[in-house]
């Protein structure tokens, strides 16, 4: 019974496996509902990604800074790379973590957001927003700069991810004397194919961007201590090795 058991489910697993991991297709119409996907995600989730005709050719980074208050003075910190602190529990390890790539898909996610907007809403994102009710305030200076009100909800879902998320970096490293948050995203592309046998070619510059400040946003229910166990251990961890 437990053979056929372990027969029946890994021949499951191929099969899911394949519809996931081929192109959309109407074949994935033979799994019910969401069911493909909660399955798939997040143990199990691949792509295709890494191959033509549009292979990954750019890394992404979240950085982030933060306003401290210490003995009466506000003080501004330096950046801290969320990106290569969490890859820093990837390498090398048989059995890496997903905390390891949150960031990175943060940075994605949010740069593609900001992408939609136009000029007008993009200088509206670098202004500083930290007073009561800051989401909704940037939120009106972003509807009044253009029609696209799906494209402005589908970007303040990605400012109050990296809002949240950069609070959290901020806080794990630098304690409750945070006082505002900043978080920088950029994507730097790989050496263009043509020039992969060039010693002296060098990565094209980062396309950066730099939101304004923001006030601290903690998300309910979530262990900021647990977080910041991981997170700060980590980064010590990385740092100390740079010594």
């Amino acid at each position: 019974m437990i053979s056929f058991v372990a027969v029946i489910f890994t021949a499951w697993h191929v099969f899911a496996s394949f519809l996931w991991i081929f192109p959309p297709s109407p074949l994935r119409q033979l799994v019910p509902g969401n069911a493909l996907t909660s399955y798939m995600l997040p143990m199990f989730g691949q792509s295709w990604s890494v191959f033509a005709p549009e292979p990954i050719n750019g890394d992404y980074h979240f950085n982030v800074r933060a306003l401290v208050q210490e003995d009466g003075d506000e003080e501004v910190t330096g950046w801290v790379s969320a990106t290569d602190v969490e890859l820093s529990m990837v390498q090398y390890n048989l059995f890496p973590p997903r905390a390891g790539i949150q960031a990175e898909e943060l940075a994605s996610t949010f740069k593609g957001s900001w992408g939609e907007l136009n000029e007008e809403q993009r200088e509206v994102v670098a202004l500083d927003f930290f007073e009561a009710d800051w989401e909704a305030h940037l939120k009106d200076e972003l509807e009044s700069q253009g029609d696209e009100n799906d494209l402005v909800d589908d970007y303040l879902v990605q400012d109050h991810r990296a809002t949240a998320y950069a609070t959290q970096v901020a806080k794990a490293i630098w304690g409750d004397d945070v006082v505002r948050v900043q978080y920088r995203v950029s994507r730097q592309n790989v050496l263009p194919f043509i020039d992969r046998n060039d010693s002296e070619a060098q990565r094209p510059e980062p396309q950066t961007v730099l939101p304004g400040w923001r006030e601290p946003l903690v998300e309910e229910g979530q262990s900021e201590q647990d977080f910041a166990d991981v997170f700060r251990a980590q980064y010590e961890k990385l740092q100390g090795s740079k010594q």
